[in-house]
């Protein structure tokens, strides 16, 4: 799954001289949390709702209403905004974007194109989004969550059990170890036929059914 397949095309911009009440105005009336900015074609920031928000009483806590509405008048988005910024190509994989938020504490990331314009946004209810449907949790169906050795056989082994069930999503991850022996937890979703006596028919099978 392509970060291109998940993102906001064509985001809304700012330059660095917009004013910060302006920016703010805009994020509130289209419902964004960040806006990446911009000097022609060239990506130079990003700044965030938070951001923004944060700045305004920090810098006029002390101020009488006149200078607080010429501070406010003055303030732009350039004295805000994070740079340089952690971006995502728009062909990457989707856990890759998701990697590269955790790995830096971003909600965000501007997506570039081949030639490095910018492209698109990707946040993380996009990557909620990816993951749900990965996972196939909008088509209903029978999960599952196996405990088996973390060798090779072992899904095609859970999947020939599963039969005749269709097996429509499946994730994994390391679980430790039982009786010297590495562990992986396979986690499946299926349907079809059936689908309600599958646990009965996996632990048949002597593969250990996680309730």
């Amino acid at each position: 799954m392509l970060v291109r397949d998940w993102m906001t095309p064509d985001p809304l911009t700012v330059t660095p001289d917009t004013p910060v009440m302006e920016a703010l105005r805009l994020l509130r009336e289209r419902g964004f949390r960040r806006l990446p900015v911009m000097e022609g074609e060239r990506l130079v920031g990003i700044t965030t709702r938070k951001d923004l928000k944060d700045a305004v009483p920090s810098q006029a806590t002390t101020l009488s209403v006149w200078e607080l509405t010429s501070l406010l008048s003055r303030l732009t988005v350039s004295e805000m905004m994070a740079r340089p910024v952690i971006t995502v190509r728009a062909n990457e994989y989707m856990e890759d974007a998701a990697l590269r938020m955790q790995e830096h504490d971003v909600g965000g990331l501007p997506v570039l194109d081949a030639s490095g314009r910018l492209c698109g946004m990707v946040t993380i209810t996009d990557v909620l989004r990816a993951f749900t449907d990965i996972l196939g949790l909008r088509e209903g169906g029978t999960r599952l969550t196996l405990d088996m050795p973390d060798t090779p056989g072992s899904l095609a082994r859970a999947a020939g059990a599963v039969l005749p069930s269709n097996i429509i999503s499946v994730a994994t991850s390391g679980q430790g170890a039982k009786e010297g022996q590495p562990r992986r937890r396979f986690v499946m979703r299926v349907t079809g036929e059936g689908a309600r006596d599958v646990r009965a028919r996996v632990r048949e099978a002597g593969i250990d059914v996680v309730e």
